[in-house]
C-alpha cells in the first residue's frame, strides 16, 4: 500500500516580545519616516497621555548594536516617534521620571523587515475611524457620566461640536445604517436632526432617497413643513416664553445652523396667541377715540390708498425733559471731543455714547397729538413688522367718513347728536375693530344677510366636488352616462380640437380648500378605492391592456367609474366678465347646473356623505346674522333666540353643537330646485342667491346677465 506524502509544515509566526524599558535608554531612530511637521498635533497627544496617565499604545523599538554586533542595552524607536516626543515633553515638565519604564515591543534581532519598513507600515496601514463610530463613542461617554464639556476638552474640540455629534447619534437607526453604507452624505444626515421623531425622519427619507432632489435644505423643509420657525415674526411678536407658557411645544434647535432658533409645532396655538395680543393692543389704540381700527398681520402694499391722512403735532417736552435732553447733548459733545483722536473708542465710552443716542432718539419720537374732532372720524392700522415689532399707523379718514359741510363750512346735522338737555354734541361711538377683514364683534344692530365670502364658497364647493367624485366613482351607470354625454357633445357639436381619438380625464385640483377636506369621509373613501385599484394594476402598459381586456364586465365598469370621477369639477370660481382667462359667468352657470344634475342622478346627500357645519368650515367664517339664520332654518326661532345674545366666537361654537345632527347645509351644498326641463342645457339659469344681489343683475344683448361680483362678508 502506497504511503501518502506529507505536506510540508507551514512555518508559524512568532511575535516580538514586549518588555518595559527605561525612557532614558531609548532614543529616536534615524529610520523614522515621519520627517515633515513632526511637531504637529503634539500638544493634543501630550495632553491626552497626561490626562490618561498612561499610554494607549506602546513604542516599537530595536536594540542598538555596537561595532561587533552586540547589544549595548540602548534602544531606538523607528515606530512611535510622536509618542516618544510627547513623553519627552512630560519628562521636561516633571510629570514623568526620566528613567520611568515605557511599555515597548522589542523587535527581534533576526527580523526580516527593516526599521524603515516598520516605521512606514505603522503610518500607512491605518484606517481612519468612521464618523458614525465617533458619534456613538461620544454618546457612550456621555451616557457613562462624562459631560459634553469634559468630552470636548479631552478631544481638543468645542462643546458645540460634541453636541452636534450627539444629535447625529440620536437620528433613526435606520438612517444611521444608510449613512454607514454610504447611502447618504454627512450633510444629508445633519438635515435629519431638524426633527427628533424617528417615524417622521424615516417617512421623509422614504420620499427622497430615490429622488435626485436630496438637498439638505429640502429635507429640512419637509421635516418642518407643519411648523413655524422661531424667527417668524409671529413668534417674535408674542415671544417664545409666552408660547411655551401657553403649552406650546418647540422642536430642538438645529445645531448645524448658527442662525436657527428652533421651530414652534403648534401653529394654531401660535396664531391664537398672536390674534389675542393684537386684539388687546387694538383695544388700547381704540381707547384713544378712533372711529375704526384695522388689524392685519400683513398690511398690503398701498393699504392707505384713497384715504386722507390727518396731521398732528408732536407732544411738547416738559421743562424737566428739555433739561434732560440738553444734559445728554452736552455729555455727547464732551465725549466725542475728548476721544476725537482715538482710532478705536474704549468699550465703556462706546457703550455710553450708544445709550445717549438711544435716549436722544426717544425724545425725537414723541407721540403725535391729533385734534379730537379728527380722531372721531379717522382710524388706525395695527400690524406687525418683519422683526415682530408692533406697528400702529394712525390718522386716516375714509371717503365715506368725511364730514359733510354747509355753505358756511359748518358740520351738518347728520354729524352731530343731542344730549339729554337738547344741546348738540359730537357723535360718540365705539371704534369698529376688524381683524383679517372680519369684525372682531359685529355690531348688534346688523340685520343685513350679506353674500358669502368667495373663499368660503370655494371651500364649500370643494367638499361638494370631492363628495360627487365619491358618488360617481361608486356608480358605474352614472359614470358611463356622464362619459357618453361628453363624447356625444364633442362628436355632434363638430368640435375642431383634438385629433384621432382623444378622450381624457384631467384630475381637478381643489386649490381653495379647508383644512377639514382631507379628513372628510368622502375624501377617505376615494383614497381607499384608489389605493385598492393601484395595488391591482400591472406596471407595464402592454400587460395592462391584456389585464383590462380580461376583466369581467362589473370590474371594468367599476374601474371606469373610478377614473371618470376624477374629472368632476363642481368648484366655484370668480367669473371673468371679459372671458379672457378663467371661467365666464355662463361657464360657471353650466358647471353648477351640471353638478346639480350629477348630484340628483347619484342621489348624493351631503349630510349622509358626512358633511357637518363646523366653526372651521362655515360658522366661524360668516357673520352673526348668517349663524342665526342657519339655526333658525334648522331648528326654529326658539333655538336661535337661545344664542342671539352671545359673542361671535361663542355663538359659532354653540351653533356647531346645535346643528350637528340637524341635517342643515350651507347654501352652496344644497341642490337648487329644478326649473323647466332641460334648463341645464340652455345656459339661462341664474347664479344662486348666496352669490348675487338681484338688483345688481342686468341683462346683456345675448340675454345673459352681467357678471355679479361677490362681496365678502364684513
Amino acid at each position: 500500500m502506497a504511503k501518502t506524502k506529507k505536506k510540508p509544515a507551514v512555518p508559524m509566526i512568532v511575535f516580538s516580545r514586549a518588555r518595559d524599558i527605561p525612557f532614558n535608554r531609548i532614543r529616536l531612530s534615524d529610520s523614522n519616516v515621519r520627517e515633515t511637521d513632526v511637531e504637529a498635533g503634539l500638544d493634543e497627544l501630550t495632553f491626552d497621555i497626561d490626562r490618561r496617565e498612561d499610554l494607549v499604545q506602546g513604542l516599537n523599538v530595536r536594540a542598538i548594536l555596537d561595532a561587533d554586533g552586540n547589544e549595548t542595552g540602548d534602544f531606538e524607536t523607528p515606530a512611535g516617534g510622536r509618542r516618544y516626543r510627547s513623553i519627552a515633553r512630560l519628562v521636561k515638565a516633571g510629570r514623568f521620571p526620566e528613567d520611568g519604564l515605557i511599555p515597548c515591543i522589542v523587535k527581534k534581532a533576526d527580523a526580516k523587515t527593516s526599521a524603515v519598513d516598520d516605521s512606514l507600515a505603522e503610518n500607512v496601514h491605518r484606517l481612519a475611524l468612521h464618523p458614525l463610530d465617533q458619534f456613538r463613542a461620544f454618546k457612550r461617554m456621555v451616557e457613562g457620566g462624562m459631560s459634553t464639556e469634559e468630552v470636548a476638552t479631552a478631544y481638543f474640540t468645542t462643546q458645540r461640536y460634541v453636541e452636534q455629534r450627539l444629535r447625529l447619534a440620536s437620528v433613526s437607526p435606520r438612517l444611521l445604517d444608510a449613512y454607514a453604507a454610504n447611502g447618504m452624505t454627512l450633510a444629508v444626515l445633519e438635515a435629519f436632526t431638524a426633527h427628533p421623531d424617528h417615524a417622521r425622519q424615516e417617512q421623509v427619507w422614504d420620499s427622497v432617497r430615490q429622488s435626485p432632489f436630496r438637498e439638505p435644505w429640502r429635507i429640512r423643509q419637509m421635516l418642518t413643513e407643519t411648523t413655524v420657525p422661531a424667527s417668524d415674526k409671529r413668534a417674535r411678536f408674542i415671544g417664545l416664553d409666552a408660547y411655551v407658557a401657553a403649552g406650546g411645544p418647540v422642536l430642538p434647535r438645529y445645531l448645524f445652523d448658527d442662525e436657527d432658533e428652533g421651530w414652534l409645532e403648534d401653529v394654531a396655538l401660535l396664531d391664537r396667541l398672536v390674534s389675542d395680543k393684537l386684539k388687546s393692543l387694538a383695544d388700547e389704540v381704540a381707547a384713544e377715540g378712533w372711529r375704526w381700527i384695522t388689524v392685519s398681520l400683513e398690511l398690503p402694499y398701498g393699504y392707505d390708498c384713497d384715504l386722507r391722512a390727518i396731521t398732528g403735532t408732536a407732544a411738547e417736552l416738559s421743562s424737566k425733559e428739555r433739561r434732560e435732553r440738553e444734559k445728554l447733548r452736552k455729555e455727547q459733545e464732551r465725549l466725542e471731543a475728548e476721544y476725537a483722536g482715538y482710532d478705536e473708542l474704549p468699550d465703556e465710552v462706546d457703550q455710553r455714547l450708544s445709550e445717549i443716542e438711544k435716549q436722544l432718539e426717544a425724545f425725537e419720537r414723541r407721540p403725535t397729538v391729533y385734534d379730537p374732532a379728527e380722531i372721531a372720524i379717522a382710524g388706525a392700522f395695527v400690524s406687525v413688522d418683519e422683526d415682530g415689532e408692533l406697528i400702529v399707523d394712525r390718522g386716516y379718514v375714509r371717503p365715506e367718513d368725511e364730514p359733510s359741510a354747509t355753505v358756511d363750512g359748518a358740520v351738518s346735522d347728520a354729524d352731530v347728536g343731542s344730549d339729554a338737555d337738547g344741546e348738540t354734541k359730537a357723535d360718540v361711538q365705539r371704534a369698529v375693530i376688524t381683524i383679517g377683514g372680519q369684525p372682531v364683534e359685529p355690531e348688534e344692530d346688523e340685520q343685513t344677510v350679506k353674500p358669502l365670502p368667495e373663499r368660503l364658497v370655494a371651500e364649500l364647493t370643494a367638499h361638494r366636488t370631492v363628495a360627487l367624485r365619491d358618488a360617481v366613482g361608486a356608480n358605474p351607470h352614472i359614470a358611463m352616462t356622464a362619459l357618453l354625454h361628453k363624447l356625444v357633445r364633442d362628436t355632434f357639436r363638430r368640435s375642431t380640437t383634438g385629433a384621432a381619438f382623444q378622450v381624457s380625464v384631467r384630475e381637478v385640483y381643489c386649490g381653495e380648500q379647508g383644512i377639514d377636506l382631507k379628513n372628510s369621509p368622502y375624501a377617505k373613501a376615494i383614497d381607499e378605492r384608489h389605493a385598492g385599484w393601484k395595488a391591482d394594476l400591472p406596471a407595464e402598459d402592454d400587460v395592462l391592456w391584456d389585464w383590462l381586456d380580461a376583466l369581467d364586465e362589473a370590474s371594468r365598469m367599476a374601474l371606469l367609474a373610478h377614473c371618470v370621477s376624477f374629472g368632476i369639477n363642481a368648484l366655484y370660481e370668480r367669473p371673468n366678465p371679459h372671458s379672457a382667462t378663467g371661467i365666464s359667468e355662463y361657464g360657471l352657470r353650466r358647471r353648477m347646473a351640471e353638478a346639480d344634475r350629477l348630484q340628483r342622478a347619484t342621489g348624493l346627500d351631503m349630510v349622509e356623505a358626512g358633511f357637518r357645519p363646523t366653526v372651521a368650515n362655515y360658522l366661524g367664517r360668516v357673520t352673526k346674522p348668517r349663524i342665526l339664520e342657519a339655526v333658525h332654518e334648522a331648528l326654529g326661532e326658539d333655538k336661535a333666540r337661545l344664542i342671539d345674545h352671545l359673542k361671535k366666537d361663542d355663538m359659532a361654537r354653540e351653533a356647531e353643537r346645535l346643528l350637528a345632527d340637524s341635517g342643515w347645509l350651507p347654501e352652496p351644498l344644497r341642490l337648487i330646485a329644478v326649473e323647466p326641463e332641460h334648463a341645464a342645457d340652455t345656459g339661462d339659469e341664474a347664479l344662486p342667491a348666496f352669490l348675487t344681489d338681484d338688483d345688481e343683475t342686468s341683462a346683456d344683448a345675448d340675454g345673459i346677465g352681467e357678471p355679479v361680483h361677490m362681496i365678502a362678508a364684513e
